[in-house]
């Protein structure tokens, strides 16, 4: 599948994918202005254009954005060089929302009546975490 940000300065290519998922959680609500829409696309995503910026949310993890127009790229999960893309990035793919994680985060001023498979923010932790 192919996307590009709002100014078209960076082309993103990734594989097809029909899913697209919720995170509620309060960095990704401050960083998105809401839920961030995220397509799990694992490592096999190029950028063509200019070169995203790149801010280190955490020890394990990145958030990428066009350094002209600001859209929000990626959320870079760097033990497994994970690349999970902004939905919005693809206009004309049909994706089917399936699940939304920290839930447990999500405030009351929203809901959406799909029906997903819910996770925490602890057992989120508990499944993808990094082993020590």
């Amino acid at each position: 599948m192919k996307g590009k940000c709002l100014c078209g300065a960076i082309e993103v290519t990734a594989p097809d994918h029909h899913e697209a998922g919720l995170c509620h959680c309060t960095m990704c609500r401050r960083w998105t202005g809401g839920p961030m829409f995220a397509v799990h696309c694992g490592a096999d995503v190029q950028f063509n254009g200019a070169a995203p910026a790149v801010y280190r949310s955490s020890d394990w993890a990145e958030r990428g954005f066009c350094p002209q127009c600001g859209t929000h790229l990626f959320y870079h999960l760097l033990p497994a060089n994970e690349y999970v893309l902004s939905a919005g990035l693809f206009q004309d793919q049909p994706f089917e929302l399936r699940n939304e994680i920290f839930i447990d985060e999500k405030p009351s001023y929203y809901a959406f009546s799909n029906e997903t498979r819910k996770m925490t923010g602890q057992q989120v932790f508990e499944q993808y975490a990094p082993g020590d």
